[in-house]
């Protein structure tokens, strides 16, 4: 037991382990002001998080399947909320597509008023972070995309957007390259969700 990243007595110069506990504690952060704003208004946290995604992502992520990966839940889990937002008058679903049996997920207008009242209920996270020096915030955004990347490979995260995974991505020894915008990027601007992904092929990843 005491060899556990989560007991106080685990090695100080284990640093990789203190790392995964400070997450958990940030994770911790993220649940609390999620679940306050979700209490506010009568939601549940997973019900603010598919408005939120909804709004900001294109129509052929927004369906049930889709989002179950997102949030890695099973598809009921998601069927629920969707049920419960559509009673709600919180959003629309769109049957336009060629298979009348499943739809997108629109927001109405309701819908959209919740969302500019909720997205930012994380500000308190990021004024926190606003706080630490730029030079160390690039630091850490590096490790951070990187280990997201990772946690996807390994099957832990089903679903990721990051340019480390995109077919456009060309890194050299020394840059980042993004062949759809012809340009090459800042580790700043390497994209944790970006709209023109696209999954490189299996084995031919950088």
């Amino acid at each position: 037991m005491n060899n556990s990243m989560f007991h106080p007595n685990h090695p100080e110069k284990d640093t990789s382990a203190k790392i995964v506990a400070g997450l958990e504690r940030i994770s911790e952060a993220f649940k609390v002001l999620l679940w306050d704003k979700a209490k506010q208004l009568g939601l549940s946290p997973i019900q603010i998080q598919i408005l939120i995604f909804v709004a900001y992502h294109k129509d052929a992520l927004c369906n049930v399947s889709q989002l179950a990966k997102e949030f890695n839940v099973t598809k009921p889990t998601i069927s629920d909320a969707i049920k419960a937002l559509d009673a709600k008058g919180l959003i629309l679903k769109d049957y336009s597509s060629s298979d009348s049996r499943s739809y997108t997920i629109v927001l109405s207008t309701s819908g959209k008023a919740v969302v500019a009242n909720t997205e930012h209920f994380a500000q308190p996270l990021q004024q926190a972070i606003q706080q630490v020096p730029e030079g160390d915030l690039e630091t850490v955004f590096e490790l951070m995309s990187k280990l997201i990347y990772s946690l996807n490979r390994a099957g832990i995260l089903t679903v990721q957007r990051t340019c480390f995974g995109c077919t456009f991505y060309a890194p050299t020894e020394t840059t980042h390259y993004c062949n759809l915008l012809q340009k090459e990027l800042l580790k700043t601007e390497i994209r944790l969700d970006c709209p023109e992904f696209v999954a490189a092929e299996v084995g031919s990843e950088q």
